[in-house]
């Protein structure tokens, strides 16, 4: 009897050894930050477009309300109304594109009022289930419409607060019968630094800086019982300098990194049950294994991204698995310059990048502005660095902005 019990105990005791636990990763992990409605990250206008899709930092102009409202508070024009549009994917369709529509009010000299509309179309997608039937038609779009009131809080430094409200319709009901549009809403919150014009040994010079943190707002899902999906909320920081260097002639340069204040996807696996064939205290290659937990995944290295947007934008700056030489990687850069005559023509160039294991977008751009009267026409092209070919590669943007008041403001 005593010999029975050992040799039990000793079978269940080799048993527990050989029966380990291990989790396997997935190869197809991927470190590129993605969140809904990314349409709302577009540069719309085809002045920032040309410096390198930037304009938190830059001057003041009519489609400040995208990267920085509380520049608006500087604006010499009492009035201005901007319509841009942006072919998307242009080598390939030509009925995607961005629409945009932006008005600002100078309401006194400290304060001004701000609105826009974008609106995304996806074109037309044309469905037909076999060769005799009637095609389906669906015509997806996501659009957004915002307002903002900056006010300067002293002769120099002016911030913005606005909302926004997104909309998301990218429903295809004829194969998704509980699929609907998702709607949301977002904060924006920046600030404005120009400083007065200094004069130095052969010009006069001016510093711009600039702060935004955009869309924050709840996250949101296409179903009932669909994923979450986070807003696009973003931080962006720029700083610029212009060398006026007689009453005609001007140039700025000017800087910008942004980041993405949302999650970054954690490396995650499998959990698996495998034989200990060789009693290492290890899994190698070819020991049988049996998944524990068919269907889910366990987080190896990093956060879980299942927060709350306000958690998510705080755990954005400590969460990537690969630590600080990652998280580094996460800021994208732009720089731009641009050369002004007269304020009635002015030619920029600028350059943009993101770390490959984030996206690989990396182009130049052109860009060219004319100004007739009270009319501004803006015009700005993409050229591709990257192995990854951009949408909007090889695709002329243009924008107009019209002057609508006879009132002018002074700087400060």
């Amino acid at each position: 009897m005593k010999k029975s019990i050992l040799t039990i105990a000793c079978l269940l005791l080799i048993a527990k050894i050989n029966a380990q636990t291990t989790v396997i990763a997935d190869s197809n992990d991927s470190r590129v930050i993605t969140t809904g409605m990314p349409f709302l990250l577009i540069a719309a206008d085809a002045r920032a477009a040309g410096m390198g899709d930037m304009g938190v930092a830059t001057s003041v102009d009519t489609y400040s309300q995208q990267w920085n409202s509380s520049k608006y508070a500087f604006a010499t024009d009492a009035q201005g109304v901007g319509v841009s549009y942006t072919p998307y994917l242009s080598q390939l369709v030509n009925d995607i594109f961005l629409g945009n529509l932006t008005y600002y009010n100078k309401l006194n000299e400290r304060s001004a009022f701000s609105a826009s509309l974008r609106y995304f179309s996806l074109g037309e997608i044309e469905f037909v289930e076999t060769e005799e039937s009637i095609p389906y038609i669906e015509k997806p779009y996501e659009l957004s419409v915002d307002a903002a009131y900056a006010l300067k809080l002293s002769e120099q430094f002016s911030m913005s607060v606005g909302m926004r409200y997104i909309r998301s319709d990218l429903r295809l009901t004829n194969y998704d019968a509980d699929a609907e549009a998702a709607s949301t809403f977002g904060v924006d919150i920046s600030g404005y630094y120009q400083s007065e014009e200094e004069a130095y040994d052969s010009f006069n010079g001016r510093t711009r800086l600039g702060f935004a943190i955009q869309n924050i707002g709840p996250r949101f899902k296409y179903s009932e019982a669909g994923v979450e999906n986070f807003q696009p909320t973003t931080l962006r920081l720029g700083g610029g300098f212009d060398f006026i260097l007689d009453d005609y002639n001007k140039v700025s340069v000017t800087g910008e990194v942004t980041k993405l204040l949302v999650p970054t996807p954690p490396v995650t696996g499998k959990e698996y049950n495998y034989v200990d064939d060789n009693g290492n205290g290890q899994y190698d290659d070819g020991e049988e294994t049996t998944e524990t937990n068919p269907g889910t995944s366990v987080i190896i290295d990093g956060k879980d991204p299942d927060v709350s947007f306000i958690s998510g934008m705080f755990q954005s700056f400590g969460d990537a698995p690969g630590g600080f030489s990652e998280e580094i990687k996460e800021f994208t850069y732009a720089i731009g310059a641009e050369y002004s005559y007269q304020d009635s023509f002015a030619f920029r160039a600028g350059y943009f990048n993101e770390a490959e294991e984030k996206g690989a977008r990396k182009y130049f751009a052109l860009g060219a502005g004319f100004k007739f009267s009270s009319v501004t026409v803006d015009l700005s092209y993409l050229f591709g660095a990257s192995k990854v070919p951009s949408p909007l590669e090889n695709t002329l943007r243009f924008s107009l902005a019209f002057n609508l008041g006879a009132d002018t403001y002074t700087e400060y």
